[in-house]
Parts: structure tokens; sequence; C-alpha cells
């Protein structure tokens, strides 16, 4: 078996054994590479996390960015690797199921797609075309030679349209469409995390812990809740502190923050193996 394989068996075996596991989202190999060293089990691409690196705005990524990305994830570490493909980098069914076959091409074993456009003026995709995409692509991951999970992602909440009844007509029609696991990222509280969960059951649940929602993993997994994402959180925990240091140095002169520091010893070795 090959090592694309085993990884996708391993991503699929943890959508269906009991309870919750947490996902978390690496910006780039090193981070990969630590969330591997602490016993994650996979790993998830942050679009927002990586655009940050390059100097861009969470939406300034293309899709050869983000398949390099995965590429450069895929290799540092053993895990399996889903991508944030955002929208699909197009608004065109066919275009986003291409999306799907190149992120598999680059080394994933699962990936989501949004419908959120993109675009200020219409944020979100209409019910008929955001579900023939995901049709789409729900066809191309089909196709290929491994179990690939594909994730549909209602996006309504990120886009200042809380309407959970929407949300979760939309999740229905992506699990119809053959989607693996659904997600709406932003929900508010337990009670909206609950609604969705029993609303498209028995298919898996994505939450994302990155916002006001304060849950921990034990509560999630006896809401039924399987996948747990942090999306861009630890991203920008990463970069506060980096930023609250320079900071520091520049406004006060002072070098305090190295008394938080990871120990040099301490990181090198995390490179080494």
């Amino acid at each position: 078996m090959d090592a694309q394989t085993l990884r996708a068996q391993v991503f699929k075996a943890l959508h269906e054994r009991e309870g919750a596991f947490v996902i978390p989202n690496p910006w780039d190999a090193g981070s990969a590479k630590m969330l591997a060293s602490l016993g994650f089990e996979a790993l998830a691409t942050t679009s927002a996390g990586y655009a940050f690196s390059n100097a861009r705005p969470d939406g300034g990524l293309t899709l050869d960015d983000t398949l390099a990305n995965v590429r450069a994830i895929v290799a540092a570490t053993d895990l399996p690797v889903a991508v944030d493909l955002e929208n699909g980098f197009a608004d065109d069914p066919a275009e986003c199921a291409q999306s799907i076959l190149a992120a598999a091409a680059a080394g994933a074993v699962g990936g989501s797609i949004e419908d959120a456009t993109g675009r200020e003026d219409a944020p979100i995709y209409c019910f008929e075309h955001a579900v023939a995409r995901i049709e789409a692509a729900v066809a191309a991951a089909r196709s290929l030679p491994f179990p690939f999970m594909l994730t549909a992602r209602a996006e309504n909440f990120l886009h200042g349209n809380p309407d959970l009844a929407d949300t979760i007509r939309r999740l229905q029609a992506f699990a119809e469409a053959g989607a693996d696991v659904l997600y709406a990222p932003g929900l508010r509280s337990a009670e909206d995390v609950l609604a969705v969960v029993r609303a498209v059951a028995p298919k898996p649940v994505s939450v994302l812990m990155s916002g006001g929602l304060k849950l921990t993993v034990e509560q999630l997994s006896e809401m039924g809740v399987k996948r747990i994402s942090v999306g861009s959180a630890l991203a920008l925990a990463a970069y506060g502190e980096f930023f609250r240091a320079a900071e520091e140095i520049k406004t006060s002169g002072t070098f305090g923050f190295t008394s938080r520091s990871m120990p040099y010893a301490k990181a090198n070795q995390l490179f080494k193996g």
C-alpha cells in the first residue's frame, strides 16, 4: 500500500471511531512538524495562516500557492493532511472539481469547499449553485483511488448572515450530494452546534473553535461533533506573541519576552527528526 492511501485510510477511520478528534491547523511545514511532535493524528491547512505568512490577507492565495503549502506539509510529517481549498478557487463546479484532484495530486487526503464567493457584494453562492459545486467536488473525490474526505462548508455565519435555518438547509443538501463531512464555521452557541449535528446525522460534523464559542473537546464530543478545527487561531497566537515581543523591543527597549520563548535547544531538536 502506498503512503497516501495509508494516510487516507487512517484519516477516514478517524471520522468513523467514537468521539471527537482535534485537527489543528499548521500554516507551514515547521508548525506542522511541531504539531505532529505533540501527538495530533491529522492536520488541516489554514488559508488565513498561510496567507499571513506570505504577507497577504486571507483570500489572497492562489491555488498554486495552496498546493505548494500542502506539498511542504505532507513532506514534513507522516500525518494525514486535509487542505483548505477556500471556494475551490473558482466559481464553476467543474473547476472546483479540478481543485480537488490537484489537492490529491499534491498529497492531501481530504479537503474543503466552501459556499463563499469571495465577493463583498454577494458573499454566498445561491443555493442551487452551491449544491452543484459540491456535487462536482464529490464526483472528483470519488474518482480517486483512495478515500478522499470531502468537507462541505456553509459560510453564512462568517459573512454576516447568522441564518441557522438556511445553513442547515445547505448542509443537508451537501450531505445529500455526497459530502463526507459537514462544516458551518462561526456557529455561536452550543445550541447551534447541536442543531447542526442533529440535522445532518449520521454524517460527521466539523466545528471551528477559534472565536467566541467556548466549549471543550469533551463537551463537543458529548454533543456528537466528530472533528474540531482551530482555523487560523494557532497562527494568530504565534503572530500575536511575535508582534508583542517586537513591540516590547521597540517601545521599551527591553527583552522580557525571551523568558517566554521556547528554548533554542528544544526547537532545534524538534526539527532534527
